[in-house]
């Protein structure tokens, strides 16, 4: 059994978040939140929220055990970009580009149903 949980439109960019996104990939439950609570990353903290709300939708509707459960997909994609403008010499304007990401985080136990 497989269960997702999605995060969209985040506010980091999907190169910065697949940094962490890699180091939980394939972890057992456990010991990803671990790691992704003591990670100095603002990418940790999006991560474990997702990574939790998914074991929570596993126990809670499927009834599946927490210690079985392993990441099995984690997906860090781009999403819709806000543009801004930045004022520069001589009356010219550059345009900032703020990146956004859809997280998504699957765990499984192993068994297929």
């Amino acid at each position: 059994m497989q269960v997702t949980s999605k995060l969209r439109y985040a506010r980091i960019s999907p190169q910065k978040c697949r940094l962490v996104a890699d180091v939980v990939r394939g972890k057992p439950v456990g010991n990803a939140i671990a790691t992704l609570k003591y990670m100095p990353k603002k990418g940790a903290e999006l991560l474990c929220k997702v990574l939790e709300s998914a074991v929570a939708n596993a126990e809670h509707n499927h009834g599946a055990d927490i210690d079985e459960l392993k990441v099995s997909v984690v997906h860090v994609d781009a999403a819709p970009m806000f543009k801004r403008f930045a004022a520069r010499a001589k009356g010219r304007g550059t345009r900032i580009i703020k990146r956004n990401s859809h997280i998504t985080v699957a765990v499984s136990d192993g068994k297929k149903d």
